[in-house]
């Protein structure tokens, strides 16, 4: 009786642990970025919708590589390097973009959930600090990053990298090169509520901003991992290079270790 018990509460133990990952997008069963080309809208397949980004082919925009990843990351085999470039303007908007869109039928916007993903830039093809850039946003903006001149504010450059709700900031510090930034949106959708965890290189994650009061609006398809980049009179385009890793979504306890359960 008492292993049968003991069975019953190892199984039900690794069942609520496995749950807790609701979509994963840690690259690590793609072979290439050209994997991402497998996803259409009359095929849906892979953990990634790929159709914001300008004309050129994938591996323009987003490539993949060990040396891409958070190295303090075990639990994620590559990073993702996401690139602007001349050619980087989707639909005929003025914009420069390059994101993926979740693809999962898992309630990532439902109750209390956690959007994890590491990102860093280096001097080499660095983002502008003269323009906005709008960085793993919802379509509602209800919560995201920005990095750069935000527009409408004074001055002409911001160094800055923010945690932003509603357009409003609530953290920020000096984005500075090879230097990794953990991140995770500590979200819930019943409560209308968002919070903002953080950490730097392999720090574990610690909450930074307690939840405050947001209209948390999402249709589960509509958070964008990657970049959107508003153009500014006086400041041409440059080539700028994002890095990201450790991308992921869960629900119950946060994990604080960074790449994830």
């Amino acid at each position: 009786m008492k292993s049968t018990t003991l069975l019953a509460a190892l199984l039900s133990a690794s069942s609520t642990t496995h749950a807790s990952l609701l979509w994963d997008g840690r690259f690590n069963d793609f072979t290439s970025a050209s994997d991402l080309n497998k996803w259409s809208w009359s095929n849906q397949v892979g953990p990634y919708q790929y159709y914001i980004h300008g004309s050129s082919p994938v591996d323009k925009y987003i490539s993949l590589s060990e040396s891409y990843k958070n190295p303090n990351d075990t639990r994620s085999r590559q990073g993702a390097r996401f690139t602007l470039d001349n050619t980087a303007y989707w639909n005929g908007q003025n914009m420069r973009r390059i994101e993926l869109i979740p693809q999962t039928k898992e309630a990532i916007n439902k109750g209390k959930v956690y959007y994890h993903f590491s990102i860093m830039r280096n001097d080499k093809n660095a983002p502008s600090v003269n323009r906005e850039h709008q960085i793993c946003f919802f379509e509602s903006h209800f919560t995201e990053l920005k990095s750069g001149w935000i527009s409408g504010e004074s001055g002409t450059s911001n160094p800055n990298l923010q945690w932003m709700t509603n357009q409003r900031s609530g953290w920020k510090t000096e984005w500075k090169a090879g230097v990794w930034h953990n991140v995770a949106y500590e979200i819930d959708f019943s409560a209308n509520k968002v919070g903002f965890w953080h950490s730097e290189g392999g720090e574990p994650l610690k909450q930074v901003v307690a939840p405050v009061s947001v209209s948390t609006s999402s249709n589960g398809a509509d958070w964008h991992l990657g970049v959107l980049e508003l153009p500014r009179n006086g400041y041409g385009d440059t080539t700028e290079d994002f890095y990201f890793s450790g991308v992921y979504i869960e629900t119950g306890p946060i994990t604080t270790a960074i790449g994830g359960p």
